[in-house]
């Protein structure tokens, strides 16, 4: 009798126990509170040709029209010209782009000349970063290259989507030496290394997904291609898709949920890739 009367006191021990491990399952966390849905951010990457189309025409305005169409709201732009020249009619295509998107901008000049007129503004070629997010605080990191060698770059941006802060890269590695290539690689990754929160890398990276630097970007990061592409994904050029070399890239807590290219016959000589990414939930505040 003792037995039995302690039997239905350890039946509702183990009940309670069972609704306590429901309860912080279903929440995700040891607290009970309730874990926020993913932070939705639509990114793309684009290498503009300082604007210039297939057809040899320069036109921003096709360019703002290609970016708009893909409601990103964080785009990498390559080849873009500020200042820099007649081929651009020495216009600031950073921020003539942001201003006409409504977007926050960022430049990376890693080409920086004199101007060909005293006063004028410097004469500068680079990598941008347009968001619809404030970006908070932003760095340019010069890539190896050889002398005499093209300089490349690494742009960094600290934006926060939805109270997540997320750093977002945006690169364009040396289109016609794999070791430099390798080396701008190894330099990025260390770069990266020291980053503690959500990642997006943005970029041409001329090589294409069998590649080793490719298998080096990807010893860190998640091709979003990978997980969310379907078909080839090829990027280059516009007029006869045939390679695969541009790329959005995410730290392993960013989920890709779609991924495609953008069809554009004029724009520029690469196709823009646009990316929904699933940025991590958390809790829910109180």
């Amino acid at each position: 009798m003792r037995a039995g009367r302690h039997r239905p006191v350890r039946t509702a021990v183990l009940v309670l126990a069972a609704l306590v491990a429901t309860v912080v399952a279903g929440t995700g966390t040891a607290a009970g509170a309730p874990s926020a849905p993913p932070r939705p951010l639509k990114v793309a990457t684009f290498n503009i040709h300082h604007g210039v189309g297939p057809d040899n025409v320069l036109d921003l305005e096709r360019i703002a029209a290609t970016v708009e169409s893909t409601g990103a709201e964080v785009v990498g732009l390559q080849e873009v010209d500020v200042h820099f020249g007649e081929r651009s009619d020495f216009v600031d295509q950073a921020n003539w782009l942001a201003d006409r998107l409504g977007m926050y901008a960022v430049f990376g000049a890693n080409l920086d000349f004199d101007p060909l007129t005293p006063g004028a503004p410097r004469r500068q070629y680079g990598t941008a970063i347009l968001s619809e997010h404030r970006i908070r605080a932003w760095s340019n990191t010069l890539l190896p290259h050889p002398e005499g060698g093209e300089q490349r770059g690494l742009l960094e941006a600290q934006i926060r989507v939805r109270g997540l802060p997320v750093t977002v890269f945006n690169t364009h590695l040396q289109h016609n030496s794999q070791v430099e290539r390798l080396a701008q690689v190894a330099a990025i990754r260390d770069v990266l290394a020291g980053i503690d929160q959500s990642v997006v890398v943005l970029g041409d990276l001329n090589a294409t997904p069998d590649s080793p630097e490719i298998a080096g970007m990807t010893e860190d990061l998640v091709d979003a291609w990978v997980t969310a592409g379907v078909g080839a994904g090829y990027t280059y050029d516009t007029t006869t898709p045939h390679a695969r070399i541009d790329y959005v890239l995410s730290s392993s807590d960013v989920v890709a949920r779609t991924a495609a290219v953008v069809t554009t016959a004029d724009a520029s000589d690469h196709l823009p890739v646009v990316v929904d990414l699933g940025l991590p939930g958390g809790r829910v505040p109180h």
